[in-house]
Parts: structure tokens; C-alpha cells; sequence
């Protein structure tokens, strides 16, 4: 490795705080389609003049923004991604960032401790909460395209699908299968944003959802397939093998649990996203982790699960890991 290759990872942070201030303050927003003077952005947006022409200078270093004499137009990539309203906006997404970047100011005080330090409460108004659920819905409605040819709907009626957020995998899978009916669990704050997803697919009929807290509240007991998809890297080791239990005991005979995560290979270290996902958890959970195939396999058998199997989800991100209550 180069020393360059050092001073590039050392500075890795100065882009992404670019971006992520321009998304709070609402650059992408102000520019929109037209093209316009940093002076009358920072009148808008209440910002100082200097400052956010700097800022959106910077912007244009990075690729971002485009200028043009004194006035900024929205790159291809930000006018698609970075303007709300877009379909492919991830803004809401990219807030959910802006809030862990304090947490990760800690790193080194949670690497010493061993747990989340100092970790920095954000509070997060109705638009907030709202933008950040349609950029997660719109990951889970891309990721179940991957997801769904994966899946096993065979003699399965009757699923629940765990901490559900927005339903888009309910969706998907109802979709993908015209005799599947779901239930989708989740937060009392977050249900009536999944409601109104449900009901925007049609699916209103053949999808109900519950309000609980996976690591507090029993499931039920009628399910042919409990979907889990990107919460176990919340636990600890002893939470994850509780909620695989309530799972279990939600599950008809025959049944199947199905895990939906990053799986770190038994080194640790691969695939890399998982390996530094599992920092993100150190600096913003009490005992999350990425976990490996021996672990999250070893918590399904001793739940009791038997013929675990697992399955990569493309492109080798993330797997599914499954198991059948005999």
C-alpha cells in the first residue's frame, strides 16, 4: 500500500461530510432543475454566503454539482438520487448517516470500552421520519428482487415478516406468490407508514400488520415462514438466540425461519462491508455485530431449527441462513 493509498483512507471522511452537509441544509433541494447562484441558495436555505459557496463549490470537486460561470446545476447523479420527490431519492437514507456520524466519532472510545459511547440522541421531525422509511423502502423493494428467486414458498400460506419497517418485502413476496398472505411486525411508530405502503400496493387484503417489539413480544403461532431480515445485527448473542426461539414457537410444524443478513466469513474480515458494519454496530448498539454462518447457523440449531442451509443473496453482500422447525 502506497503512502498515497494512506493519506486517501485518512481523508476518506472529508467527501462523505460534504454530501452529508449538503443533504441537511438542502443544496440538491435549492438547485433542483435550474441552475442558480451559490448567493441565492444561502439566502434560502439561511445559511452564510461564503460558507455555502464554498460548500457547493467542493460539491463540484467531488461531482455533485456542475458549474458554469457563477451558476451550480445538479449532476445526473444528484438530480437522480439527491432531489426529493425523485424516485430514486436516498436523501432520507443519507439523514439516517448524518445521525450515526456523531456515534462514529466515538470509534475509538467504544473500540476501548467495547460498546456504544457517548452516543448522541438525535430527534427526527415527521419529514425526517418519513424520507428516511421511502429510501428504506426503496432498498427493500431492490433487494427483494435478489431475494425473492431465493425464497421457498412452497406449502407456505401464512408468513411474518419481523421488524417489516415499510412491508417491501411483504409486498415482494405477495407479489411474486398470488396465495400468500403476510403479517408484517414492527414499532408502534413505524405501523402506520407500513399501512399506508400496503395499501398504496393494493395489498391491503392479503397483508396485515401488528404492533410489537421483536425482543419483547411473543409472535404467535400460525406462521408457515418467519421472514428476518436485517435485525439480528442489533442483538447481542443471547438477545438473537431469544428472538430466534420466539421464531420458533411461532412457527407450524414444518415451518421456516429465514435470516436476512451480512455474514461475515469465520476470519471476520469478509465480505468487507460486513466487516466495518460490524464498527457501525459497536459505535451504535450496546452489543451489536455482524455475525458469521457458525454463529447465526449454531443460535437457529440450539433454537432448535433443524437442516440449516444457508443461501447468498447477489451479489454477495449478504445471505440468507435457514431453518426448519421440525
Amino acid at each position: 500500500m502506497s503512502d498515497q493509498r494512506i493519506w486517501d483512507i485518512a481523508r476518506g471522511f472529508q467527501p462523505s461530510r460534504i454530501l452529508l452537509t449538503a443533504v441537511e441544509l438542502g443544496i440538491f433541494a435549492e438547485v433542483g432543475e435550474g441552475a442558480v447562484e451559490s448567493v441565492h441558495v444561502a439566502e434560502r436555505i439561511g445559511a452564510d454566503a461564503r460558507g455555502t459557496d464554498r460548500l457547493m463549490n467542493a460539491l463540484v470537486a467531488i461531482g455533485l454539482l456542475e458549474k458554469e460561470g457563477d451558476r451550480f446545476r445538479n449532476s445526473e447523479d444528484a438530480r437522480e438520487n439527491l432531489v426529493p420527490g425523485k424516485p430514486g431519492y436516498v436523501g432520507g437514507a443519507l439523514l439516517h448517516n448524518v445521525r450515526m456520524w456523531d456515534a462514529w466519532t466515538y470509534l475509538t472510545e467504544s473500540v476501548r470500552g467495547g460498546t456504544s459511547f457517548g452516543r448522541v440522541q438525535h430527534e427526527q421531525s415527521p419529514d425526517q421520519g418519513e424520507s428516511f422509511m421511502a429510501a428504506m423502502h426503496n432498498v427493500s423493494t431492490q433487494r427483494a428482487v435478489e431475494v425473492t428467486p431465493l425464497m421457498d414458498f412452497a406449502g407456505v400460506a401464512n408468513m411474518l415478516d419481523v421488524g417489516g419497517g415499510s412491508g417491501g418485502y411483504s409486498i415482494a413476496f405477495c407479489n411474486a406468490n398470488p396465495g400468500l398472505k403476510s403479517t408484517v411486525l414492527d414499532l408502534p411508530e413505524i405501523t402506520p407508514i407500513t399501512r399506508r405502503y400496503i395499501a398504496e400496493a393494493g395489498l391491503s387484503d392479503r397483508i396485515s400488520v401488528v404492533e410489537g417489539d421483536f425482543n419483547k413480544n411473543e409472535f404467535g403461532d400460525d406462521f408457515d415462514l418467519v421472514y428476518l431480515s436485517m435485525i439480528l445485527h442489533q442483538n447481542s448473542n443471547v438477545e438473537n438466540v431469544a428472538l430466534l426461539q420466539r421464531a420458533w414457537r411461532a412457527l407450524k410444524p414444518g415451518g421456516r425461519a429465514v435470516v436476512h443478513e451480512f455474514v461475515l466469513d469465520e476470519q471476520r474480515v469478509s465480505p468487507p462491508n460486513a466487516a466495518v458494519f460490524s464498527l457501525n454496530m459497536l459505535v451504535a448498539t450496546p452489543e451489536g455485530d455482524s455475525y458469521t454462518e457458525s454463529e447465526i447457523g449454531g443460535w437457529l440449531t440450539f433454537a432448535g431449527y433443524k437442516d440449516v442451509m444457508r443461501r447468498d443473496v447477489p451479489p454477495g453482500l449478504s445471505a440468507l441462513m435457514i431453518g426448519t422447525k421440525p
